[in-house]
């Protein structure tokens, strides 16, 4: 365990960012699915709102992106997208930042946010919040990591999306099918946990700190908001790709199935005077020797094999085969 660290209770851990050049520090107190116990553990050593604390328990969703000024702090809740066996769900984070603490409550299924954790636990230094210790920095870069790792969804969805390009020209129709209506919702669901992201950036690109110099924070700030306006203009691009995409695999399966359904009406037709043939050397009026029911056989024979030939060297003709 390093010294900025302490675990506090089984769902809460402290990393303190402290630079010795400077005179203040950092607390981040990150807290995993937060319940009542959790909750009191804030209310006694924050002023924060209850109503605030109430959004914050793990069995409270909320369904869009929030920024509430309370007195000495700002409370906000962000979703962010997670992907998880294949598929993008959108995963919750509430914010309390103030002076001089940060306050994260998930569920800790955010690789991103557990990743950056880690890392000012152990290497610090490095960190832009560090170098300024200043909340409002610490809070910008958690975002900067969450929005970087939407833009590796992205990533994913362009891999997903070539793999089913070929799967459409292979005619593998049952697999394609799936894959594209996966791969919809993704995009479909990324856009939905991600559209309103850039109003909140803006919002916050008006946070005030003793610290920090106003303009620095507003740069900080508009570049999140930057990247949310590229991730919904990427995820747009995909839509419409796998929408041509979808309307191309329907086109093949409709060209695949008129291929079939031609072919099969051809061997019918062929068919047809084949079986009237049959049928009309088949009539036995008279009994026959057996040289004649050859004879008869072999002219069935002949003039069906001649009906079958003129039918394909007609289809031909017409180019529909």
């Amino acid at each position: 365990m390093t010294d900025n660290f302490e675990k506090i209770s089984r769902k809460i851990s402290k990393v303190t960012i402290d630079n010795p050049s400077l005179p203040k520090k950092i607390e981040w107190y990150n807290i995993i699915n937060p319940e009542k116990k959790e909750i009191n553990f804030l209310r006694k050593k924050f002023a924060f709102d209850d109503n605030h604390l109430e959004l914050s328990l793990v069995n409270i969703t909320t369904q869009r992106p929030m920024i509430y000024a309370g007195k000495n702090y700002l409370f906000i809740t962000l979703h962010f997208p997670v992907m998880s066996n294949g598929k993008v769900s959108p995963g919750e984070i509430e914010f309390f930042i103030g002076h001089g603490f940060l306050i994260t409550l998930h569920d800790d299924k955010i690789k991103a946010l557990r990743d950056f954790f880690k890392y000012c636990q152990d290497d610090q230094v490095f960190s832009e919040s560090y170098k300024l210790e200043s909340s409002a920095i610490l809070l910008y870069e958690i975002l900067d990591k969450l929005i970087q790792d939407s833009y590796f969804l992205l990533d994913q969805n362009n891999i997903e999306i070539s793999k089913i390009e070929e799967s459409i020209f292979e005619e593998k129709l049952q697999e394609t099918t799936s894959q594209l209506l996966t791969l919809k919702r993704n995009i479909i669901n990324i856009r939905r946990i991600i559209q309103n992201h850039k109003n909140v950036m803006k919002k916050l690109t008006e946070m005030k700190s003793s610290l920090v110099p106003q303009e620095q924070i507003k740069n900080y700030y508009d570049i999140l908001a930057e990247h949310s306006q590229r991730i919904w203009e990427f995820s747009e691009i995909q839509k419409e790709i796998i929408e041509s995409l979808h309307d191309t695999s329907e086109s093949v399966g409709s060209y695949r199935i008129n291929n079939i359904m031609k072919t099969l009406t051809i061997v019918s037709v062929i068919i047809m005077p084949l079986n009237l043939f049959i049928n009309l050397f088949g009539m036995n009026f008279n009994p026959s020797p057996p040289e004649e029911n050859m004879k008869l056989f072999l002219n069935i024979l002949m003039w069906s094999s001649l009906s079958g030939l003129l039918m394909l060297i007609f289809f031909k003709k017409k180019r529909w085969l």
